[in-house]
């Protein structure tokens, strides 16, 4: 009777935990330990914005991204050891925008460009907020023209 209670007990215990750690989705690995300017061409709304940002999410080894629209420059957090830039432009010109490595900065290098942290890069949470589960930067967005696809 006690090893039944005590298995039950562990047995709960392990379920809440797996509850907790499954909630917060902790992506591991992928710090930004480089920044990828991609010059892309052929956005023109935030459906394209949407494209971009949820092909790089996909990419194992991408931290953060930002999309500018109207600038035509694709902001990558990543880590270079994951990932790398020109795969990332190629991932980007799959989705079907014409896109090629500016610059690869570091994120201290990022810092003194723009004066910003690259993990800070105007955040649009889209998580719970508090449990470190990644966000998105999202600088621009724009209206939908007749010419998106």
């Amino acid at each position: 009777m006690r090893t039944k209670i005590i298995s039950t007990a562990l047995l709960v215990l392990t379920v809440i935990t797996m509850l907790v750690l499954l909630a917060c989705r902790v992506r591991i690995g992928a710090a930004a330990e480089a920044v990828a300017l991609l010059q892309t061409n052929g956005m023109t709304c935030d459906r394209c914005l949407n494209i971009i940002t949820a092909t790089l999410e996909r990419e194992r080894g991408v931290a953060v991204v930002a999309v500018d629209v109207a600038g035509g420059i694709i902001t990558v957090g990543y880590d270079p050891k994951i990932i790398g830039a020109d795969t990332l432009a190629l991932k980007v010109t799959t989705a079907g925008f014409d896109s090629k490595v500016r610059e690869v900065l570091t994120p201290e290098q990022f810092k003194q460009v723009t004066g910003k942290e690259i993990g800070m890069i105007a955040w649009s949470a889209k998580n719970c907020g508090g449990c470190g589960s990644r966000a998105v930067g999202v600088t621009t967005t724009v209206k939908r023209s007749p010419q998106c696809r």
